[in-house]
């Protein structure tokens, strides 16, 4: 194995470096608030039972849980229901990537469910794979079964621009992602599998996971806002990282066209967002630039699918004042959530919730630097 890093990406980093934390305007504004990278998605479920063997398959088991009262859920989320929490890791990987499921005894509706890409609320966890091909064809088999999953077909892509191509050859091969969607009325994953180099801290397979897959590396957002400014708070308050200013992208990119299945001259907003404390656990938000479905109505705590995300920090009380500070969210008292933690919750204007939890340490130490090994795969 070997370390190295493209010039054509050296190159990439310095242009946003000001924006990355290199000593530019957004660096000094940056709080040091501890925020880890994103921690948990919180995904509601109907069946517990099934949900925990699902999940299983991808190498997620469940290392805590409990059950709460309708009483204790309304003061803790604002829904008067019942509430049966099982949390899930993935391998050893701690300190990001989880996964909790919520079953509420009454729930207050289906949720954002199985819809077009990029319909407005839609939520996307995704998973490195060492194998996007077999994932691939067994969702395909479910869809021609006539269950609601609609898998895109993966899609090969230099994201970092890392190769040349007058030097590509069978002996020096090239440099690539394969990536692809599966949108699905239970759950919206994207998986990714990597040609050529490795990133180490972002992405771990466990070698008994029977489907070969990661702990959650990144999340996707589907928000309805006028602009991505309503989420600079990710910044000034939470501490974490934008990976540029927003920009448009759209169907000339071979990655996004096939994920999002964007019809000709179809574009998006995008920002991306990273912890200082984590390369991992990643955030990335979509606004269409067109007509989609709008179920963001339905993306709110007590309804099923994925409504909640969490981050950890031991600077709690910290972040509760930042947070308060901005009247632009909305949050509730520093309180335990159902598994005894000290945390609050709040909620921005496009709708997105979230939950910050007290932790002082992982047994998993996340990396911080991005580096990038060659593999010659």
């Amino acid at each position: 194995m070997r370390r190295f890093l493209h010039p054509t990406f050296l190159k990439y980093v310095a242009l946003l470096a000001p924006l990355w934390g290199g000593g530019g305007l957004l660096a000094q504004q940056l709080p040091d608030t501890g925020i880890s990278g994103l921690y948990e998605v919180v995904h509601a479920v109907k069946d517990a039972r099934f949900a925990i063997k699902y999940f299983g398959e991808y190498g997620f088991r469940v290392i805590d849980s409990s059950a709460v009262s309708a009483a204790d859920a309304q003061r803790m989320y604002g829904v008067n229901s019942g509430l049966k929490t099982y949390r899930m890791q993935n391998g050893e990987i701690d300190s990001h990537g989880l996964l909790r499921l919520w079953v509420w005894d009454k729930p207050l509706g289906e949720g954002v469910g199985y819809g077009v890409p990029e319909t407005i609320g839609q939520r996307m966890a995704v998973m490195k794979t060492n194998d996007i091909v077999r994932l691939f064809d067994i969702y395909s088999n479910l869809r021609d079964l006539k269950q609601l999953w609609l898998p895109t077909e993966p899609i090969a892509d230099d994201l970092f621009g890392l190769n040349k191509p007058d030097q590509i050859s069978f002996f020096k091969r090239p440099v690539l992602v394969r990536e692809n969607a599966v949108y699905g009325e239970f759950f919206t994953h994207v998986f990714f599998q990597r040609y050529g180099y490795e990133i180490p801290g972002y992405g771990t397979i466990g070698p008994s996971t029977p489907l070969k897959t990661s702990e959650f590396t990144h999340h996707d957002f589907i928000i309805n806002a006028p602009s991505l400014d309503v989420i600079s708070y990710l910044s000034t308050v939470l501490g974490l990282k934008s990976e540029g200013p927003p920009e448009i992208n759209g169907d000339w990119q071979k990655g996004p066209k096939k994920v999002f299945m964007m019809d000709t001259g179809y574009t998006h907003w995008y920002q991306g967002f990273v912890s200082p404390n984590n390369i991992c656990g990643k955030l990335k938000f979509f606004i269409p630039r067109g007509q989609k479905p709008d179920r963001s109505a339905h993306q709110r705590v007590g309804e099923l699918g994925m409504t909640l995300h969490t981050f950890h920090t031991s600077k709690l009380d910290m972040v509760y004042g930042l947070v308060k500070q901005d009247n632009r969210l909305t949050a509730t008292a520093i309180q335990k959530n159902e598994l005894a933690e000290r945390c609050f919750n709040f909620r921005d204007s496009a709708g997105v919730s979230w939950q910050i939890i007290e932790k002082m340490s992982t047994k998993n130490k996340p990396v911080t630097k991005l580096e990038f090994t060659s593999t010659n795969n």
